[in-house]
């Protein structure tokens, strides 16, 4: 009663990195409720699931195996989520952003009449004072995300009804493990007193997974491209500049909009988050939502003709030129330094 949830997205019988990440944000959410974490594992031959989970500050893992758990299918998660929390009603529950995630959250939420806030960009816990009705909430779920077009920063909360549910993008949380030794309770689940049968009519004859084509949210250095770039012959200095450095090359919202970039190198809140340990911004001017993205990233150099870009404010180095002139420079005595 009261917990924190986090369900687990599995491929085969691999836990999501989305999901471990939560795992670690719902632990110290717990630790601050004062409640336990608990998990969910839904898929087919999940033998010792646990022990990918309990390390992360699992107190219980309900553990839902049957044949057709996976792949992911719309109807029997759904119930088993909905059936899960009207027995145990927990007080929040998280899962990431993802295809599933985007397609069960809203089935859960609505099914619970509970609410649903997506792709945050953080989660704290405080208090919630009504002037109006003369009420004072305490230990909410602040559900924090970029709105309005990244214009602001809005703050939602959930004050009557339960769980308070949020969903969160991959990498946007950090993924540490609290203990390998980790004790935790493993509750392996009836399928059947959870899924009635009829929510298995639809059946995934063939799947298709195609791995990404570079490692960007992995990789050590990134360099970013935004608008300012020009065109996508402008992007062809970026990876002649990530060659160099052994870095992989990102793109802000605009410069995908514009078709200078694929879609899948997208930085921000509305494409991929990055922790680089060097992050090279140029030409871009530092909207919200992408700084959403990369914020967090060890350093940050800013190449931009514009002194009062947004960027600049959260940059530890700005080179104040155009990428016209700078960044073939830069191309240029790394070639040099590096023979």
């Amino acid at each position: 009663m009261n917990n924190v949830f986090v369900y687990c997205e599995m491929e085969g019988a691999h836990v999501a990195d989305v999901s471990l990440e939560l795992l670690t944000k719902g632990r110290k959410l717990a630790n601050e409720l004062g409640c336990q974490l608990e998990a969910i594992c839904a898929g087919s031959d999940l033998t010792d699931v646990e022990k990918q989970v309990l390390p992360y500050g699992v107190d219980r893992v309900h553990v839902f195996d049957a044949p057709g758990l996976f792949p992911y299918t719309s109807l029997p998660h759904s119930s088993i989520l909905v059936n899960l929390f009207k027995q145990e009603k927990p007080q929040i529950c998280l899962m990431g952003a993802t295809v599933i995630g985007r397609d069960l959250g809203p089935r859960v939420s609505s099914a619970l009449t509970s609410g649903l806030t997506a792709d945050c960009t953080q989660l704290e816990i405080g208090s919630h004072e009504d002037k109006k009705a003369g009420i004072t909430y305490e230990n909410l779920l602040y559900q924090i995300r970029p709105a309005f077009g990244g214009n602001i920063v809005a703050t939602i909360i959930n004050p009557e009804h339960r769980p308070q549910m949020a969903t969160v993008r991959e990498g946007v949380m950090k993924k540490e493990i609290l203990d390998e030794n980790y004790k935790g309770e493993v509750i392996r689940h009836d399928v059947a007193k959870f899924v009635p049968e009829t929510d298995y009519v639809v059946k995934v004859i063939d799947r298709h997974v195609e791995k990404a084509k570079h490692n960007l949210k992995g990789a050590p250095i990134v360099i970013a491209g935004g608008y300012g770039m020009g065109s996508k012959e402008g992007f062809d200095m970026l990876f002649e500049l990530a060659k160099e450095l052994h870095a992989e090359v990102g793109a802000s919202r605009a410069a995908v909009d514009a078709g200078f970039c694929d879609h899948d190198r997208q930085i921000g809140q509305t494409g991929v988050t990055v922790h680089p340990k060097l992050y090279i911004a140029c030409g871009i001017s530092g909207q919200i939502q992408h700084i959403a993205g990369m914020q967090d990233a060890g350093i940050i150099i800013s190449v931009n003709n514009d002194e009062n870009a947004p960027i600049n404010a959260i940059a530890d180095y700005v080179i104040n030129g155009t990428v016209e002139e700078v960044i073939p420079k830069m191309i240029k005595y790394y070639k040099k330094n590096s023979k």
